[in-house]
């Protein structure tokens, strides 16, 4: 069986450089054949990051700003329309799907509803060992103690008693770990968690979370956390990226975003944050309006149409992403009226 591969020096474990993808949109047959030109999808839309080994680096931002897509990217579940994306020294967006299967292994995604990504016929054991006899990791034998080892790690105590179940007669918090369970089992480096307790009960949320951060160390694991919550990002991302219709509005340390945040629309999330007092209420008002169509995104700052602070420049030129303080980089004309705020 592979030896364990988490033990690597630590630096930069994903590069992604300009990644952009355009979904093309579906037209009736004769609008195919009479239009001049084809409409895209610009899900995402020239985005630059890097993910250090150990870290977990968090992609926040309402739906369809981007987020799912750019995890996909990375796992090389689809293919990028421009830009490079490098995982431990390989650059996956050239290499041939043979060579990406053999990478499957060291990238696994846990997936947001447990429910629609387990198969109903499949029991938690077969589910669980199943990437094992994919990758052809083990022996028979080697598989079963592999899967209820994995079991046993992820609080499915005792395993026997699991093993055997099918997805239906387990509880919803019990068939996230299931998932957890089936992203660790082939020994991976680096984890997609997409929304990974946004289906669960509010009350094992914060077990969840903490299992999450248990595993990352015990396995030296890196992630990448999604989600549309601050406040689940600020419990276990160490550095995060506000997406807004497939680009960056901020990039930082966690802990400098939330302090000061730059961006009119990391603002307007964090005042989506609820306040744990009933008597207490935000002051920053939630931007009217939903998040535009990625078709035909607005000229300019995309956020423009939403933004209270904005002024002619911003719809006509797109401001660039650039360093205000130290690894903390905002997308706006204005974000020095912040700095001292």
């Amino acid at each position: 069986m592979r030896q364990n591969q988490n033990k690597k020096d630590s630096g930069v474990l994903v590069d992604v450089k300009g990644l952009k993808k355009y979904f093309p949109v579906q037209t009736s047959f004769l609008d195919t054949i009479f239009s001049k030109e084809i409409d895209f999808v610009r899900a995402v839309d020239g985005v630059t990051f890097q993910i250090n080994s150990g870290e977990v680096f968090g992609l926040a931002g309402e739906s369809g700003s981007g987020k799912t897509t750019i995890g996909r990217l990375i796992l090389g579940l689809e293919k990028a329309t421009e830009g490079s994306i490098i995982f431990d020294g390989v650059e996956i967006t050239s290499i041939g799907q043979d060579e990406l299967r053999e990478m499957r292994s060291m990238m696994q995604v846990i997936f947001q509803d447990p429910m629609a990504s387990l198969n109903p016929r499949m029991t938690i054991g077969e589910a669980v060992g199943h990437g094992l006899v994919i990758h052809d990791l083990g022996s028979k034998a080697e598989v079963q103690a592999k899967t209820h080892a994995i079991l046993e790690k992820v609080g499915l105590i005792p395993s026997n008693f699991f093993y055997n179940k099918y997805p239906h007669q387990i509880s919803g918090g019990q068939r996230q770990r299931v998932v957890i369970a089936r992203a660790l089992v082939t020994n991976p480096i680096f984890i997609l968690a997409d929304e990974p307790i946004a289906m669960a009960d509010v009350s094992v949320r914060a077990l969840l979370l903490d299992l999450l951060i248990y595993l990352k160390e015990e396995l030296e694991l890196t992630y990448l956390f999604i989600t549309h919550d601050l406040a689940t990002a600020k419990y276990i991302c160490d550095r995060i990226g506000v997406l807004y219709l497939g680009k960056f509005a901020e990039l930082g340390q966690l802990e400098d975003v939330y302090r000061k945040p730059l961006h009119p629309y990391t603002q307007a999330l964090m005042a989506a944050v609820p306040v744990p007092n009933p008597l207490e209420r935000r002051e920053t008002e939630m931007p009217e309006g939903e998040i535009p169509n990625p078709i035909n995104p607005p000229s300019g700052c995309r956020f423009h149409p939403r933004c209270p602070i904005a002024e002619a420049i911003c719809s006509a030129e797109e401001p660039e992403l650039r360093e205000l303080l130290p690894d903390h980089l905002v997308a706006c004309h204005f974000a020095e009226r912040f700095l001292d705020q």
